[in-house]
């Protein structure tokens, strides 16, 4: 039980249960991830997300940083930090509902 609640805390701590800042997804990432717009992966397709993610997340958050394809850098949201754009990867890649 101990390694449960362990585990469950280290998770938290490490933002695996982060909330996105919907503000700044709808601010810069649902202009191209809700639509698909320039090849984007859409929010909510897991299946589209799965060979990014399979990059590793240390590859993704780098990859927004730089820019990627027609993605600008920080893909336009210049007050995101890499906690924020974790998140809200976790969110776009996680499956519609």
């Amino acid at each position: 039980m101990n390694k449960i609640i362990a585990a469950a805390l280290l998770l938290c701590a490490t933002g695996a249960f982060a909330e996105p800042d919907m503000g700044k997804y709808n601010k810069s990432c649902a202009v191209c991830h809700a639509t698909g717009a320039a090849n984007a992966p859409k929010t909510g397709d897991a299946a589209a997300w799965e060979p990014r993610l399979a990059k590793g997340m240390d590859t993704l958050v780098a990859s927004v940083a730089s820019g990627l394809n027609a993605m600008p850098p920080k893909g336009m949201c210049f007050d995101c930090s890499d906690e924020d754009v974790k998140a809200l990867i976790e969110f776009m890649a996680k499956p519609a509902e």
